[in-house]
């Protein structure tokens, strides 16, 4: 029952990675998805959080990333951002910190890896 179980689990994170491509399409501002770090985080969206799943493939390297939509998201708004990936156009750099969840790297430091951006334009 067990392997069962974690294979159905594998199956429906593998099968979530594979429908990257409709992500954009159907996600409002402020939705999250998880996906395996060889996938390139989408224009609009920022990489949240980090960790490590044998769904994504066997290594040491966090391999599967929440990320969160923040196209059309109103002005004034924040997120905090890891900083695995830029800010989208619109959106500035307002802070700078460490986060336990934007640990990206197999050798993670205490220097600062997430950023709070706030939506400008």
């Amino acid at each position: 029952m067990v392997r069962l179980r974690s294979a159905t689990l594998a199956l429906l994170t593998a099968v979530a990675c594979v429908a990257l491509p409709g992500l954009s399409a159907s996600a409002a501002p402020g939705d999250t998805a998880s996906i395996c770090y060889s996938n390139l985080t989408p224009s609009g969206w920022v990489d949240v959080q980090w960790w490590n799943t044998w769904a994504c493939g066997v290594t040491f390297n966090p391999n599967m990333k929440k990320i969160q939509q923040v196209s059309g998201m109103p002005v004034g708004s924040t997120v905090n951002a890891c900083m695995s990936t830029l800010p989208p156009a619109g959106w500035v750099q307002v802070n700078r910190f460490y986060s336990g969840a934007c640990q990206y790297s197999a050798v993670p430091s205490h220097d600062p890896n997430t950023w709070t951006i706030k939506r400008v334009s």
